[in-house]
């Protein structure tokens, strides 16, 4: 790949980490090297299953506890933010190190909106990443900044969900 370029999906519909999981499935067979990594999502989820065991493509664990942000008192959004800082070190580190060509940010847009992650970090590494690499960016509410960075921006929009009626997420379709 000569040129990597940085893909948002967005919006309060249900499929962003779906796309974004189908993008690495496709890159992963074509043989590029794939590093995952999901902001506020447990080492459990399902997609996991399916991903981690193929050879080309790297999760970088999270917490095994986690919570959404609005649960969070104001210490334990502190120690998420210091936490999710050196965790996007990490994994800097390792796309300079290891030469991925595809890298998903699972909900860090999300992340950054609930004042867990510093957008300012991220702006930085998308303006500087190495030129190959393929970014996946996830989450609702992008700032303008990241539009702008971006080179694909889709909105997956809610018309109807179960959710509005009560129907709880279930394993294996959302989670």
């Amino acid at each position: 790949m000569q040129t990597g370029l940085i893909h948002i999906y967005c919006g309060d519909g249900k499929g962003k980490t779906t796309t974004g999981m189908g993008l690495c499935t496709r890159a992963a067979g074509f043989g590029y090297k794939v590093l995952i990594y999901q902001f506020m999502k447990n080492n459990k989820t399902s997609e996991r299953k399916v991903l981690e065991p193929q050879p080309n493509v790297t999760f970088l664990d999270g917490l095994e506890l986690e919570k959404f942000s609005f649960q969070m008192n104001d210490q334990e959004k502190a120690d998420r933010k210091a936490y999710y800082a050196k965790q996007f070190e990490t994994v800097v580190n390792m796309v300079q190190q290891d030469s991925y060509q595809v890298l998903f940010l699972d909900e860090i847009i999300y992340t950054i909106q609930a004042g867990l992650f510093d957008e300012a970090l991220l702006l930085d590494f998308l303006k500087h990443k190495p030129e190959g690499l393929e970014v996946i960016l996830t989450g609702q509410g992008p700032s303008q900044a990241l539009i702008e960075a971006a080179d694909y921006v889709s909105d997956i929009r809610k018309i109807k969900h179960p959710y509005d009626q009560g129907i709880a997420s279930r394993m294996g379709i959302e989670k």
